[in-house]
């Protein structure tokens, strides 16, 4: 049965129940526009898109441990049907080998990236640029408080639009990248900077579950001719918020072409494809920024990089991997 998600669905009931693949982007599956697929008397779904003739899948099957190989064929006969190729993204480790069990062809590509919130602390010589430009931001009048979405709408889509202006124009990207809103809206958290009384910049943060539980750094925009260090301040704030909670790790998310090491590959993977994320990572910044993005998770001290997994069902194609970002309304 296929339909879009929404809080009826067993999308969150999943995610939240099955823990198996540690997938710190799970909350994702919960984005609006993307399809499910579920089989009676299995426990489990998988969350897709479809794209001209393929399948983008995002993750592996969110399902338990008896359902997910027999939820994961049941998939492939109706991806058959619907004469379609599949291709999943965001795997991790324990579904590539699932999948190249299966005759996909399995490759890294990219990683996220996690720190360890009660072991974070900003103190000495290597955060000291982090530091200075936290200090810069507050000095410039910088105010953070958490918010709730719906009463800053408008101040958001200020934000947004200024923000995608001075990318030239770009989409907002969909699928694997966070977004505010929708039902689901009251489960995720909101910081917001100010000046002045203006919001200047804001963090979604969204949940995170299995055993490697707390915040995902998800969805943030600033005015592109605000203050140095907008968003390190906004986060610094957080993250003191979430250490009184007691909260164990924050996420900085999936940066694709990042993390890459051959000793993550699979056997039978692709060398061609694995040149071309290594290409990407080097020569790449055109079709996604991932040096700059990396840049600012580092700053963080990561204490965990965890890589991700691409798989293509009938071998790696430029089709293909043009499709997941076709499917991120990249283009």
């Amino acid at each position: 049965m296929v339909s879009a998600v929404s809080t009826e669905d067993p999308v969150l009931r999943a995610i939240t129940k099955h823990s198996a693949a540690e997938n710190p982007s799970s909350f994702l599956a919960l984005n609006s526009g993307n399809l499910t697929f579920t089989a009676p008397g299995h426990d489990g779904v998988i969350v897709y898109r479809r794209t001209g003739r393929f399948a983008v899948q995002f993750g592996g099957p969110f399902a338990g441990t008896d359902d997910y190989d027999t939820l994961l064929g049941l998939f492939l006969e109706h991806v058959r049907e619907q004469e379609l190729q599949l291709v999943g993204v965001q795997l991790q480790r324990t579904d590539g080998e699932a999948y190249a069990r299966r005759g996909f062809t399995v490759n890294q590509i990219g990683a996220s990236w996690a720190v360890r919130v009660p072991d974070l602390t900003l103190k000495g010589t290597r955060f000291m640029q982090l530091r200075n430009k936290i200090s810069r931001a507050l000095r410039n009048g910088l105010q953070v408080r958490e918010v709730d979405a719906d009463s800053y709408g408008e101040a958001l889509s200020t934000i947004d639009d200024a923000w995608l202006g001075s990318k030239g124009g770009s989409p907002q990207l969909e699928f694997l990248v966070g977004q505010i809103g929708g039902s689901v809206q009251k489960l995720r958290r909101l910081f917001v900077g100010s000046i002045d009384g203006a919001p200047v910049g804001y963090i979604s943060y969204s949940p995170v579950y299995g055993t490697r539980t707390g915040w995902m750094h998800d969805l943030s925009r600033r005015i592109p001719a605000g203050s140095p260090g907008l968003m390190e301040a906004i986060n610094a704030h957080a993250i003191e918020v979430f250490r009184g909670e007691g909260v164990e790790w924050l996420h900085f998310g999936f940066t694709p072409f990042t993390g890459l090491d051959e000793k993550n590959e699979l056997p039978g993977h692709s060398t061609s494809f694995q040149w071309l994320m290594h290409f990407l990572w080097a020569e790449g910044a055109a079709l996604y920024p991932a040096q700059t993005q990396l840049a600012y998770k580092q700053k963080w001290a990561p204490d965990l990089v965890i890589p991700e997994y691409v798989a293509f069902q009938d071998g790696p194609s430029l089709a293909g991997f043009a499709h997941i970002f076709r499917a991120c309304k990249a283009f």
